[in-house]
């Protein structure tokens, strides 16, 4: 997503793209491409630096950084930013050892840092989130995301600056929901992918979507989410692309899973990172911490990390009690 969102922002101004990795920056400034996103081409005008000093004049920060990394990096990179520079995040995740959502862990950082100090006016920060595969954006087929942000003239400026003839961008005020929609439809995804590893056949996994919606709307409710959030571009929307599309990462890791592979095994082989698999330990918390029957998954973190096997952990859903459809 950072090198889509570059590539989309160097149409209409100039873009510094910024990696931690200098010998992966210095190869993609040479060769203008990725091995993280087959057929891409970064255009010429976007400058590329390991330096995070060279963030220092911009006005608007993109963060693409994994949930799980997120606070290490926007600690060490922080003071190079400008105070008045807006965040825009498009990772998706919980940070395991905090429950904080991304924008809340960059926050965090920053103020925990002495970057941004706890008296002074809140840095502007928004979430841009939605079904979008970044092999279809690099394509410029047609999508749509949304904008949130506790500072409504900030998501307008964030849908102003990335909405193009292909990206459509809403606004939205839920942050909590919008965020967390993003990062349980990842779990659900892999138990989505553990079902096609089964190949326990379309039927199965369109009702593993409507029942993971429910859970997504059931945590997020009791969170103190808007439920109608869930049901939009963000939530469901977002939740079928991922469960279904063969290049979502999630759901890939769960096929592999379904098809008898070892998750460490997967892990170690895939230059991706698969966010749904840590989050699917922060999303479990916080059932526990609000009390939260999350059935599906419960049973994704059964096969991730106590050792059940998939057709367990499948036949362990499909023997719970009978009972009445509830949504939330």
């Amino acid at each position: 997503m950072g090198l889509v969102c570059a590539g989309l922002l160097a149409e209409r101004t100039r873009v510094v793209l910024w990696g931690h990795d200098a010998k992966e920056i210095d190869s993609l400034a040479q060769s203008r491409r990725s091995n993280r996103l087959p057929g891409f081409v970064l255009p010429a005008s976007v400058a590329c630096t390991a330096k995070p000093q060279d963030l220092s004049q911009a006005d608007l920060i993109v963060s693409a950084i994994p949930v799980q990394y997120s606070r290490a990096v926007w600690q060490a990179i922080g003071k190079h930013t400008a105070k008045h520079a807006g965040v825009v995040c498009v990772a998706k995740g919980i940070e395991t050892t905090t429950l904080l959502r991304p924008t809340q862990v960059i926050a965090d950082a920053l103020r925990t840092s002495g970057v941004d100090h706890p008296d002074a006016p809140p840095r502007p920060i928004a979430t841009l989130s939605g079904p979008t595969i970044a092999t279809e954006l690099a394509k410029r087929l047609p999508a749509a995301m949304i904008a949130a942000s506790d500072d409504e003239v900030f998501s307008r400026q964030v849908q102003q600056t990335f909405a193009t003839s292909w990206l459509r961008i809403y606004t939205n005020s839920d942050v909590l929901g919008v965020e967390l929609a993003g990062a349980v439809k990842n779990v659900i995804a892999i138990a989505a992918g553990i079902c096609d590893g089964l190949q326990a056949g379309n039927n199965a996994k369109s009702a593993l979507l409507a029942r993971g919606l429910a859970e997504i709307v059931r945590l997020g409710t009791a969170m103190g989410a808007a439920p109608e959030t869930f049901f939009g571009i963000s939530g469901v929307g977002d939740l079928a692309t991922t469960c279904f599309s063969p290049e979502g990462r999630n759901r890939s890791c769960g096929e592999a899973l379904g098809k008898g592979r070892k998750l460490d095994d997967y892990l170690a082989s895939t230059p991706h990172v698969v966010e749904g698999v840590e989050t699917t330990r922060g999303v479990l918390e916080l059932a526990k911490k609000y009390r939260v029957e999350l059935p599906i998954v419960s049973a994704v973190h059964a096969v991730l990390f106590e050792g059940t096997d998939p057709i367990d952990a499948i036949s362990r859903l499909m023997s719970r009690e009978q009972k009445a459809e509830r949504v939330g």
